[in-house]
């Protein structure tokens, strides 16, 4: 399993609508977590869409914030 990069997570909500494909993408890097991800995803794609656009900055910010956990967070399976 390879871990993923916390700029590919942020990818999906830099611009004005989420990035339904590139998350899909992300997804598909993770087989074994996919199907169940599909619905929570198409939620979160349409709760960021419906967002002022204070949220979705308020959004990024927060996961910027929390990207050194990210990168300092040891691997639970051996990457």
């Amino acid at each position: 399993m390879t871990a993923i990069a916390p700029r590919a997570l942020l990818a999906p909500v830099q611009g004005p609508r989420f990035d339904r494909i590139h998350a899909l993408g992300l997804l598909q890097r993770r087989p074994q977590v996919a199907p169940q991800m599909l619905q929570a995803l198409a939620d979160a794609a349409d709760r960021f869409d419906s967002m002022a656009d204070a949220g979705q900055q308020h959004l990024r910010r927060l996961i910027l914030r929390h990207r050194s956990r990210w990168e300092n967070a040891a691997c639970p399976v051996s990457c």
